[in-house]
C-alpha cells in the first residue's frame, strides 16, 4: 500500500494555481519572522538589563509571580510608588480597587472599575495568575471563590491584596517574605 501511493504521488501532474507565488513569498516570510524574533530577543535582554540595574528590581522579583517583564511594566507605570498616597491609591490607579456606584441617596453597591491604567491592571492581573503556585496566593483564592466569586473576580481580589503587599514592599525597599503560619490554638 505504502509503495502505492509513493508511485500516485510521483505520477501526480496536477500544479495548483498559488504554487509558484506561494515558492516566492513563504521564504520571505519566514526570514522576516526570523529577523522579528531576533529582534524580540534583542530587546528582552535590553530590558532585563536595564531592569537589573534598577535598584527595585530585586525587591519586585522577590514577590512570586513577579517575573522580569511585569517588574518592568510595573516600574515603568509607577516608580517606586512615592507619587502614591496609599495602597489604595496605588489599587484605584490601577484599576483594580472596586467602586461604588452611587446616584444621589441611591447606593448600588460595590462593582469592577472600568477605569484606570489598563498595562498596570494587566500586570497585576497577570502577576496575580502567576502566583496561583504559591500556596499563600492560591488559599486567597480558593477563599474567595468559595465565597462565590467567579475565576476573573478571584482574581482581581488577588491582584487588590498582592498591591497592598506590593506598595509596601516598594515604599520599604524590602523583599517578599512569606507569612508566617499563624499558630494553633490550644
Amino acid at each position: 500500500l505504502v509503495e502505492a501511493i509513493m508511485t500516485a504521488l510521483g505520477e501526480q501532474t496536477v500544479t495548483v494555481p498559488g504554487t509558484a507565488a506561494a515558492d516566492t513569498v513563504l521564504p520571505r516570510l519566514a526570514d522576516s519572522l526570523k529577523t522579528v524574533l531576533q529582534q524580540r530577543k534583542q530587546v528582552a535582554e535590553q530590558v532585563e538589563g536595564i531592569l537589573d540595574a534598577h535598584p527595585l528590581a530585586g525587591v519586585l522579583t522577590s514577590m512570586p509571580g513577579i517575573g522580569v517583564r511585569t517588574a518592568a511594566r510595573i516600574l515603568l507605570e509607577i516608580g517606586d510608588a512615592a507619587n502614591f498616597k496609599t495602597s489604595g491609591h496605588l489599587a484605584a490607579y490601577a484599576g483594580i480597587a472596586p467602586v461604588t456606584r452611587s446616584s444621589g441617596t441611591s447606593i448600588k453597591g460595590e462593582h469592577p472599575a472600568r477605569t484606570g491604567n489598563r498595562q498596570l491592571k494587566r500586570a497585576f492581573f497577570l502577576a496575580a495568575f502567576a502566583s496561583l503556585s504559591d500556596p499563600v496566593s492560591r488559599a486567597y483564592y480558593d477563599r474567595k471563590r468559595a465565597e462565590g466569586k467567579k475565576h476573573n473576580a478571584a482574581l482581581i481580589c488577588l491582584a487588590r491584596r498582592r498591591c497592598d503587599v506590593l506598595y509596601a514592599m516598594l515604599r520599604n525597599g524590602t523583599h517578599y517574605r512569606h507569612p508566617e503560619p499563624a499558630p494553633a490554638a490550644a
